[in-house]
This record gives structure tokens, C-alpha cells and sequence, in this order.
């Protein structure tokens, strides 16, 4: 709907933080100034669609399909000239889907989780055959900081979940573990509904524009380097995050009371 706010945020946003780093590194006193990192937190996206099969790597060549994954390759872009012209120490992260606690309402979990427990409609873009490598958001945390400790400057690590799945997966994934720990024929919003599972819940909506059809990280390179790997699967994660929603409603009352009522954003009002 407004891709230039991704350009005012991605692109000028991250070439302002890099001169304002840029200057406080150059007065550092020598010991503080060699320890210092400037790391950005970058996305898969940034690499565009893969096929059936094949990984990205960190020498995967970028082609992004969507405004938002153009200004993030562009703020890469920026961060690597930052540390070939200035020498600023910089390290870059490329991450695939986060989710865990405290993820908005507007992502795919979490919206999924909270409309399920109101029994309202389970939207899933296109077929729902789009496949995503989810990373549990402690696992990412964790990534960032061995990057941060330990990673080469100048250099860029992915981060992934080794989670692969498909989107229609992922919701059929999350309506069991919320069955398993809030009954459909327990739930009042479902009963209300005159529905007996979450799954009849479910329903297809237009895709929406640049969506690629496929994501995969290759973890290889910062296992090997950093001895980092992910700690969570899909399904340990999956029920984390659905008992985190379950046991925070005032959270999510909260960030919802500022206007979002789980709507689909980015689409000019044009559902």
C-alpha cells in the first residue's frame, strides 16, 4: 500500500545509524573502538523465491521480489560499503520467519492462535502451499549474540530454524496445540460459533503481491564457525508460543487496543 515507508526505514533509516555509528567509532579510544560491532539484523527475503529444492547460503546473490526485501537488500548493501570504504567493523544476519512471544498480532502465528481462540476466520494467503523456515525467536536471540561475540568482521551469517514448512501446515500445526490445551468443545467463542474443531476454521484468501513461494536457510557456515545451532523444533516452539498467548491476554488486549484489530495490513483497504 505505502512502499515508501520501507525506504524512509530500511534504506535512509540504516544509512543514518551507520554515519551516527560511524562517527562515535572514530572516537573511541583504541581498545573500546576495536571491540566495537555494528550488526544488522537482515532477512531471507533479501535472496528471493527458491524452487522445490536448493538452500540460501551466504553467497547466495540477492534478488528480492517485494519493495520491503528490495530496501532490505539496499540497507545490506550500505552495511557491507560501510565497512569496505570505512572500515566500520560491521557483521550482517540473515534470518528466515521469527515467531515466539511477543510477536504482533498481524503475523501469521499469533493471528492464527488469537482468532482460533475466538473462533473467527483462520485467513491463509493463496493455496497455502507457501513453505517458510520458522526460527523460534529465543534461538534467533541467541544466534545474534555469538554473531556479535564471535563472528568475522565484515563477514554474514544465516540464521535459520531447519524448520521448513508449508503455510497450510503451519496453521493445521497450531489448531492442534491449541486443541490439545483448549478443547474446540471447551471453548465458549466455538460453541457460540455452533463449530466442533478449529481446523473448520480455516479459510483461503487472495495472495498477496511479491509473495514468494518458497524460503530455505543453509545453517552450515555459522555451525561451523560460531557452533551455533537452533535449539527448538517446530513442534517444542510451536507449543511455546501458543501457551505464551494463551497466558498473555492482557498483552494482546494491549497492543490491539492502539487501533489493530487483526486486519490484513499493506493492502489499501482492498480485501
Amino acid at each position: 500500500d505505502e512502499p515508501e515507508a520501507f525506504v524512509r526505514t530500511n534504506v535512509l533509516g540504516t544509512f543514518v545509524l551507520l554515519e551516527e555509528a560511524r562517527a562515535y567509532w572514530r572516537a573511541l579510544p583504541g581498545d573500546d573502538q576495536r571491540s566495537f560491532r555494528f550488526l544488522q539484523v537482515s532477512t531471507d527475503e533479501v535472496f528471493g523465491s527458491l524452487g522445490p529444492t536448493g538452500l540460501f547460503s551466504e553467497t547466495t546473490p540477492v534478488a528480492p521480489n517485494s519493495p520491503y526485501s528490495a530496501s532490505k537488500a539496499a540497507a545490506d548493501h550500505f552495511v557491507h560499503a560501510s565497512h569496505h570504504t570505512f572500515g566500520l567493523p560491521t557483521l550482517i544476519t540473515n534470518c528466515s520467519n521469527n515467531y515466539g512471544p511477543f510477536q504482533f498480532p498481524e503475523k501469521l502465528i499469533p493471528l492464527m492462535i488469537l482468532n482460533a481462540l475466538e473462533a473467527k476466520p483462520l485467513p491463509i494467503y493463496g493455496d497455502g502451499g507457501n513453505v517458510r523456515d520458522w526460527l523460534y525467536v529465543e534461538d534467533h536471540c541467541d544466534g545474534i549474540l555469538e554473531v556479535l561475540l564471535r563472528g568475522r568482521v565484515g563477514d554474514k551469517y544465516n540464521l535459520g530454524g531447519n524448520c521448513e514448512c508449508r503455510n497450510v501446515e503451519i496453521v493445521d500445526l497450531l489448531c492442534a496445540a491449541v486443541e490439545e490445551r483448549l478443547p474446540a468443545a471447551k471453548n465458549p467463542a466455538m460453541a457460540a460459533a455452533g463449530l466442533g474443531s478449529y481446523l473448520e476454521l480455516k479459510k483461503f484468501v487472495t495472495d498477496r503481491p511479491g509473495h514468494d513461494r518458497r524460503y530455505a536457510i543453509d545453517t552450515a557456515k555459522i555451525g561451523r564457525e560460531l557452533g551455533w545451532r537452533p535449539n527448538h523444533s517446530l513442534e517444542r516452539g510451536l507449543g511455546k508460543t501458543v501457551e505464551w498467548y494463551l497466558e498473555n491476554h492482557a498483552w494482546c488486549e494491549e497492543v490491539q487496543s492502539r487501533g489493530y484489530r487483526r486486519e490484513r495490513l499493506g493492502v489499501g483497504g482492498k480485501e
